[in-house]
C-alpha cells in the first residue's frame, strides 16, 4: 500500500492563551481539579466519560477497539452492521458479543440502538423500549455514509415508527446529511437542516428527543441552539481540530476523510464555540470509526477517522487552547447523559496529565492494522487510571 504520510497537526487557533496560567487562573477559581506536580507537569482529575457515538464494529474488531479505548465507561454503540441491527433480537445478539469481547477488569457499559429502516413498525419501536438495554434509534438517510444502504428513503415513510418512539420516550439520532447528486458535497448538513430537521422538529417536538449526530457546520450549531430542550447534539474532536483543508494537504489524505465531511474554518470555529460553552445541548460523541488500513488507503478509500484510542485526551486539545478545561467534564460526563436521562459518572477516577506522547503509525484492529488520527504525531495529553 502505498505510505500516505501522517495527516497534518492542528489548525491555529482563534486565540492562544498562555496555557498554564489559564489553567492555573481556573483552578484558583474552583472550576477544575488541578494540581501541580513536582516536574512541573499539569494534572486533571476526571469521572468515566460517556460517548454517545460510537463504532465498534464486529467480531474480533470489537474487542481491539474495546482493548485500545480509554476513560470511556459507556457508549451509545451504532447499529450499521452488515446486516444493520434492526430489531431487539439482533441488538441484544450484538450486545451480547460486546460484553464478550471486554478486555478482563474493564468496565464498559454498551447502550444498543436500532437501524431505522423504512419497514420500522411503531411494534418493533416498543419492544426494543422493553428490553432495558437499547436507548435509541439511529435515521441514516440511505446511501449517506458506510453501511447506510438499508436507510430511510423518505422520511414520511417513518413517521409512525417516530410518534412510538415519541410515546415510550425512545431518542432519535440522526446523520443529518441529504444525499442527492444535486447538491453540492459540502452543503449536505445544511440542506438536511432545511428540507427535513426542520420540518421534523416542528412536528414532533418537544415529545420526540432528536440528537443531530457529529454535527460539522455552523449551521447545525444555530438549529440546534434555537431549537427547545429536545433537541440536542454530539461533536467529535476532530471536526474541532481540523478543517477541510486537512484532506488536501500536500495531496489527498485519505485517514482525514470521514462523513459527514470535515469544513471550512469558520465552521469549525462554531463548533468549539458550542462545546467549550457548556450549553448542555451540545455533548461528546466521537464517531471514531476504523477501517483497516488498506480500505482507506484505495482508489475508493472508506469515511471515517479513528480517534477511539485517544479521544479524551484529543477532546482535551480543544478545551485547553480555548482556556475552557473547566468545561471538559461537563462535556464528556454531564450533558449527553442527562440529555438521555442517564445517571452521571461522579467519582474520580482518571487523571489528564499534560505530557506530550507519539501516536503509533498504526493499531491493532482485529487481524489488520487501523490507522489512527494524529498517527506518527504527538497529542499534548495523556490519560491514565488515578
Amino acid at each position: 500500500a502505498r505510505n500516505w504520510g501522517p495527516p497534518p497537526p492542528p489548525l491555529p487557533r482563534t486565540h492562544a492563551p498562555n496555557h498554564k496560567k489559564s489553567i492555573a487562573g481556573q483552578a484558583e477559581r474552583g472550576k477544575i481539579k488541578m494540581t501541580d506536580d513536582k516536574k512541573g507537569s499539569l494534572e486533571l482529575k476526571l469521572p468515566a466519560a460517556d460517548d454517545f457515538h460510537l463504532h465498534l464494529r464486529d467480531g474480533k474488531v470489537t474487542g481491539s477497539c474495546l482493548k485500545q479505548m480509554q476513560g470511556i465507561e459507556r457508549a451509545i454503540i451504532m447499529p450499521n452492521l452488515v446486516p444493520p441491527v434492526t430489531n431487539s433480537k439482533q441488538a441484544l445478539a450484538y450486545r451480547d458479543r460486546i460484553l464478550r469481547s471486554l478486555p478482563k477488569g474493564k468496565s464498559f457499559t454498551p447502550l444498543m440502538t436500532l437501524y431505522l429502516t423504512d419497514k420500522t413498525t411503531p411494534e418493533i419501536i416498543k419492544e426494543a423500549k422493553a428490553t432495558g438495554h437499547i436507548y435509541a434509534v439511529k435515521l441514516y438517510p440511505k446511501g449517506v455514509t458506510t453501511n447506510s444502504d438499508s436507510g430511510v428513503t423518505d422520511i414520511k415513510n417513518v413517521y409512525p415508527a417516530l410518534e412510538a418512539m415519541a410515546e415510550v420516550g425512545m431518542p432519535l439520532l440522526i446523520h443529518g446529511e441529504v444525499y442527492t447528486p444535486d447538491v453540492d458535497f459540502f452543503d449536505r448538513e445544511k440542506v438536511f437542516i432545511k428540507e427535513i430537521m426542520e420540518p421534523l422538529v416542528k412536528k414532533f417536538s418537544p415529545k420526540l428527543k432528536v440528537v443531530m449526530e457529529h454535527i460539522t457546520t455552523k449551521d447545525a450549531v444555530e438549529f440546534v441552539s434555537r431549537c427547545g430542550e429536545s433537541v440536542g447534539a454530539t461533536i467529535t474532536p476532530h471536526h474541532m481540530l481540523y478543517n477541510r483543508n486537512a484532506i488536501f494537504n500536500k495531496g489527498l489524505c485519505p485517514h482525514m476523510f470521514c462523513l459527514p465531511i470535515l469544513k471550512r474554518e469558520e465552521h469549525r470555529k462554531a463548533l468549539v464555540k458550542a462545546a467549550v460553552s457548556g450549553n448542555p445541548k451540545f455533548f461528546a460523541g466521537t464517531d471514531s470509526a476504523p477501517h483497516p488500513r488498506h480500505k482507506k488507503e484505495s482508489a475508493c478509500g472508506c469515511a471515517g477517522c479513528y480517534v477511539g484510542f485517544a479521544s479524551i485526551p484529543l477532546y482535551a486539545e480543544t478545551f485547553e487552547a480555548e482556556g475552557a478545561l473547566d468545561k471538559l467534564a461537563t462535556f464528556l460526563c454531564v450533558n449527553g447523559s442527562k440529555f438521555y436521562g442517564l445517571e452521571s459518572f461522579q467519582k474520580l477516577k482518571y487523571k489528564l496529565t499534560k505530557a506530550p506522547w507519539k501516536v503509533p503509525a498504526t493499531y491493532e484492529l482485529g487481524d489488520d492494522v487501523v490507522v489512527p488520527l494524529r498517527a506518527g504525531q504527538t497529542i499534548e495529553w495523556t490519560l491514565s487510571e488515578l
